[in-house]
């Protein structure tokens, strides 16, 4: 194959998914933002408890949802991303803003809890995942809760995407991962009831600007017509 035939290739696959650019450029931001403030925010920060957290108990069996998480939010987008595009830019529009606000919130407010258990109750294959887990990510940067956040876009994703409309049964498994890793943010003490209904407040305002109102795909669809109109026409 000639170096020319490449490059066309090369032009063909990048015009058929150009749409990536921004997940890819957000995740760099994102990341690289989230890292600093995990670096920086460890002791000198807002303590966040609520009176109903000293009664939810550590249950060690949620760090299955709670891990299924990344695994969850990637299979969403990335569906979205080859199947549904319309719904792909929806779902970037509710993760990115909500993350975003989320990285906000925490740099100029910087918050954490003391709920974690000082000592495992048991020593289990659970309780081990979860003591790896609390060595990796500090209790800090914590509301809204992204993994609460990020879990309720991911299953409006599913539910709002025309191709999955008839899969009853993706739909319905969906919804109990999606309640389950929510669960799984309080039972494995990661965070506060409120870090909860921070996300869920958060969720319901971005579900009536970009789902209800549709104010992304009609942006979308309003770009696209007026780069339409700016294109030379050409006379036979």
């Amino acid at each position: 194959m000639s170096k020319k035939c490449i490059m066309k290739s090369i032009g063909q696959i990048f015009l058929k998914y150009r749409h990536a650019v921004p997940l890819i450029l957000y995740a760099i931001l994102y990341l690289s933002w989230f890292a600093h403030l995990e670096k920086n925010v460890t002791h000198r920060f807002h303590v966040i408890h609520m009176a109903i957290d000293n009664y939810i108990p550590f249950c060690e069996i949620f760090i299955i949802p709670y891990l299924l998480w990344f695994a969850y939010v990637s299979a969403a987008v990335l569906y979205c991303f080859f199947r549904d595009k319309d719904s792909y830019f929806k779902t970037c529009a509710f993760l990115f803003t909500g993350m975003t606000i989320f990285l906000i919130v925490s740099t100029i407010y910087p918050n954490g809890h003391y709920l974690r258990p000082a000592v495992m109750p048991r020593d289990n294959i659970f309780t081990q995942l979860v003591a790896f887990l609390y060595r990796t990510d500090t209790p800090t940067n914590l509301f809204p809760s992204i993994h609460v956040y990020n879990s309720i876009g991911a299953h409006l994703a599913i539910l709002h995407c025309e191709r999955l409309s008839e899969r009853k049964g993706i739909r319905i498994g969906s919804g109990i991962l999606c309640v389950s890793i929510i669960l799984s943010t309080m039972f494995l003490k990661q965070h506060s009831f409120f870090d909860v209904l921070t996300a869920f407040g958060l969720a319901a305002i971005m579900y009536l600007l970009v789902y209800r109102r549709d104010l992304i795909l009609s942006a979308r669809r309003q770009f696209q017509s007026d780069h339409k109109e700016r294109q030379p026409r050409t006379t036979a």
